[in-house]
């Protein structure tokens, strides 16, 4: 029995020290797991950065931030943004699109279409250096709409009435209890034109086309990868290793090392964002680049 033990000591010793210390031995594992990460981190500094641009554009504050961070921080010397959305709201739209044309200013962009770039996520990208699209990739749909339901004839069945109290004409414009007026109507449409218009112009300045083409590449036609090549929507069709080599030159840096988002922040971040964005398509009633 003395023989075995001796001869197993080297094993059970061990098992015995980790059983009789577990909270400590843990709390070692964890403090030399961090030490290594940032060891290794500090070892390996990222130098190109990718941000995504998934779903519906509604609340863009997280993606806005890391704009901002990564045309602050030195070390990264340029930025993928990865994009697959059916495009959104204007106004967050247009802040991202400007936020891009503002790092682009610092460092290069390259804008990659995973899979949607539509309307709202266009115009977010396309202040890009380059935009590279995958070649089963949707792209384009500039265009804007404004829509309501005509609820008059339930709300009548169900017997509620509504009553309002304004000031100015077009105070009560998109009003689902009833349908709207010609004015109504008119002044929507002067809003909806002027941002089209608006969205339109930046497009054209942005990828060098003429306004008054916009019936061929604008008009919310919505392209393949090749089609938006052939309109000047896009500079290449191809997949994201094409999209990161191209960073890569335009970025000139000699080793790339790709900056790692944490995979439980990338998590939460998804499903808080998208809860924000299923609350507020569903009781806000906007503009949309869709």
């Amino acid at each position: 029995m003395n023989f075995l033990s001796k001869l197993f000591w080297p094993i059970t010793a061990p098992i015995r020290f980790i059983q009789n210390n577990f909270k400590t031995v843990l709390f070692l594992a964890i403090i030399f797991y961090i030490v290594q990460s940032s060891d290794q981190a500090k070892l390996e500094q990222p130098n190109l950065q990718v941000i995504n641009l998934t779903g519906p554009i509604m609340v863009v504050d997280e993606v806005l931030e890391k704009i901002q961070i990564a045309k602050n921080d030195p070390n990264i010397k340029g930025v993928l943004l990865s994009v697959n959305s059916p495009g959104g709201a204007v106004a967050p739209s247009v802040e991202v699109a400007y936020a891009i044309k503002d790092l682009k200013s610092v460092k290069p962009v390259v804008a990659y279409a995973s899979g949607v770039m539509a309307s709202g996520s266009y115009y977010a990208s396309i202040w890009a250096d380059k935009i590279v699209a995958n070649p089963g990739s949707m792209i384009g749909s500039i265009g804007v709409i404004m829509q309501s339901v005509d609820a008059s004839e339930l709300i009548s069945k169900i017997g509620i009435k509504t009553q309002t109290v304004k000031v100015g004409e077009y105070k009560e414009a998109g009003t689902p209890t009833r349908e709207w007026t010609t004015q109504e109507r008119d002044e929507l449409e002067k809003i909806t034109k002027n941002t089209y218009n608006m969205f339109v112009t930046d497009v054209a300045n942005a990828r060098k086309l003429k306004v008054e083409d916009h019936k061929i590449y604008a008009d919310a036609h919505i392209f393949t990868s090749s089609g938006a090549k052939a309109v000047g929507l896009i500079d290449e069709v191809a997949t994201i290793s094409k999209a990161k080599s191209m960073l890569v030159t335009l970025s000139g840096v000699s080793n790339p090392i790709w900056s790692k988002e944490d995979k439980m922040d990338k998590f939460m971040e998804k499903i808080i964002n998208g809860s924000i964005q299923n609350i507020s398509s569903q009781f806000t009633s906007q503009l949309v680049a869709y």
